[in-house]
């Protein structure tokens, strides 16, 4: 059997989870082992699924997974959350991760979205590249590369865009419940000023300038990240935001993508 490799931002390391703990059929779990992973290996550890952890120096020895007829391992690759911070740079990590990963896997799925258009070509370019192996990216049902996580995560472009329709009366934040832990990472809070309490202010006085008034919880029915109405008011109280609510969430397009894929490979 084939080794499939996701390669996946941090805020979506739930719904791996999930896949990992529906698919009887995988032989074998492989989390890439680097400065993203500790929460992730706690849900896994907490959900008892097995798993091995190997540097990307050691991941020549899947050469020989790939290889056994017998056995289907999944490979994981979490890159860093902060990469959002700069499209350009997130491309080149994720199509430098794809072509390292090349060589030790039958197929490689993107748990990525358009993230600032600079995705949306990731399937074609490696098309006419040189690798041995196609590169998926997460699409709706409609064959559309999804926009980011949450667009993902609700089902699609046209949910995604009536979601935001319906808050575009003022500037709302849309959390699902890893994003809800991740926004500090995500913005990288502590580094935009040696005063944490100056750039969260900040903060405050540039929500006032654009209208941002409001967070909004995703309920995606997954409960691999704990305490997700806690971090929703934490950050609504935070900068005084209005919390909405939207029963959107679902992990079609991740069992979709990752089916399709494992049927390719």
């Amino acid at each position: 059997m084939p080794t499939m490799s996701i390669i996946s931002c941090k805020i979506m390391q739930d719904e791996i989870i999930w896949i990992l703990e529906k698919d009887s059929s995988i032989d074998e779990i492989i989390v890439v082992d680097n400065g993203n992973i500790r929460e992730f290996v706690e849900k896994l550890d907490k959900v008892n699924l097995q798993y091995r952890m190997l540097s990307l120096e050691e991941i020549s020895s899947l050469s020989e997974i790939k290889s056994e007829c017998k056995k289907y391992t999944v490979l994981i690759h979490l890159m860093e959350l902060g990469l959002h911070r700069s499209p350009k740079e997130l491309k080149i990590k994720v199509y430098e991760t794809i072509r390292t990963l090349t060589p030790f896997s039958s197929g490689i799925l993107l748990f990525y979205g358009l993230c600032g258009n600079v995705l949306g070509d990731v399937e074609k370019d490696f098309e006419r590249s040189s690798i041995s192996c196609p590169v998926h990216i997460l699409k709706d049902k409609d064959h559309r590369i999804v926009d980011d996580c949450i667009g993902a995560t609700v089902g699609g472009v046209k949910n995604y865009l009536r979601i935001l329709k319906s808050v575009s009366d003022a500037g709302t934040y849309l959390f699902t419940p890893m994003y809800s832990k991740g926004w500090k990472e995500l913005l990288d809070l502590n580094k935009l000023n040696k005063d944490p309490a100056k750039a969260l202010k900040l903060m405050k006085k540039t929500h006032e300038i654009i209208g941002y008034k409001r967070v909004a919880k995703i309920n995606t029915g997954l409960k691999y990240t704990e305490n997700f109405d806690a971090s929703i008011r934490e950050f609504a109280d935070l900068f005084d935001f209005e919390i909405l609510e939207f029963d959107d969430g679902n992990q079609e397009i991740f069992k979709d993508c990752y089916d399709e894929l494992k049927m390719e490979i």
